[in-house]
């Protein structure tokens, strides 16, 4: 074989294998997401994060009081005197704040202002995740231990009634106006309520999922749980089935949909990290985690920005019958910002 021969199969081999090397060689893909300075805030334990567009600002069920937080001048205050803050959500409209308060069984609502309480009005037992009705002049409050889901008019800021389910009620969606569906923790299932007779609509199982939190509504009434056990499931509502399971971190609390990007987020805490779920024609892809900080389990998500707030801190150790405390000194909420 003559040596120039020779010397061209060489070359072309060596790059047949370069073309045909796997594609973990590449380079990494940069994250989604790039962090941005922290925001220190009071040492509490904490709940719900919410993104309040209407006033550019930043509401973290906050132990006994709520924070609202600017992010732009990073100043924080504390308003409310909570027996133990759940939610919080903004009520469009106006400047008023609702928090869900867990040991006095009832809906606070606040001045966003001047920080007053306005009004408080009784529900049912342990009111925890809250969402509004799609015209805004109802909240649903999920009672977790009652197993009910106390009806608000916040025109006559009065519970009007309530839709018996399951206890260990979580996060709750509008599947439709007239539809609502919430995790339920202690059954690993999906609850539907009729909004319009208030009534049970029945169940969607969760099987392989334990212990299921938080929850987001997609794109094509596809819908993600987030489930203890390091999985989420893919629901679909209106057919009433699991369409795939997805591994997550651990520790999650909350689902977000990232509408711009088609993108589940889910904030785990146990993990530190930021699952991301892409969503296409061809399914759901998962991304690689972000990094994010010690029980970063909730997460308020502001639209405008692609920008995602989780409050975070350092836990010591659990003492048995009581709730744990906050590192002196470590919380404080964590900043992504999108590439």
């Amino acid at each position: 074989m003559p040596s120039s021969f020779r010397s061209l199969l060489a070359a072309t081999s060596a790059l047949l294998s370069v073309l045909a090397a796997p594609a973990a060689m590449a380079a990494p893909a940069a994250p989604a997401f790039k962090p941005l300075p922290a925001i220190q805030a009071p040492d509490d334990l904490w709940d719900f994060a919410q993104w309040d567009g209407e006033h550019h600002r930043l509401l973290v069920a906050h132990g006994k009081d709520v924070l609202v937080i600017d992010p732009a001048t990073r100043h924080v205050r504390a308003i409310g005197q909570i027996q133990y803050a759940h939610a919080v959500v903004p009520l469009p409209g106006r400047d008023r704040i609702l928090v869900t308060s867990k040991f006095d069984d009832s809906v606070r609502i606040l001045d966003g202002a001047s920080g007053a309480e306005v009004n408080r009005i009784a529900v049912a037992k342990d009111p925890d995740a809250t969402v509004l009705s799609a015209d805004g002049h109802k909240a649903y409050v999920m009672a977790a231990k009652a197993g009910a889901i106390s009806v608000v008019d916040l025109d006559s800021m009065k519970e009007t009634g309530r839709i018996p389910l399951k206890t260990g009620l979580e996060v709750a969606v509008l599947a439709s106006p007239t539809l609502l569906a919430v995790n339920t923790e202690d059954f690993n299932e999906i609850e539907l309520a009729d909004l319009a007779t208030n009534k049970p609509a029945g169940t969607i199982p969760l099987p392989g999922c334990e212990g299921p939190t938080g929850l987001a509504m997609g794109d094509g009434g596809l819908a993600l749980s987030a489930c203890a056990n390091g999985k989420a499931a893919l629901v679909d509502i209106a057919h009433r089935k699991v369409v795939r399971m997805l591994p997550i971190g651990m520790g999650p609390d909350t689902v977000i949909w990232d509408a711009a990007h088609h993108r589940f987020l889910v904030p785990c805490g146990e993990s530190g990290s930021l699952s991301i779920i892409a969503m296409d024609k061809a399914g759901a892809h998962v991304q690689p985690a972000v990094a994010t900080g010690p029980n970063a389990r909730t997460a308020a998500f502001d639209p405008a920005t692609g920008r995602i707030y989780l409050p975070s801190a350092r836990l010591n150790p659990g003492v048995k019958g009581k709730p744990k405390t906050v590192v002196t000194g470590s919380f404080r909420i964590l900043a992504l910002s999108p590439r």
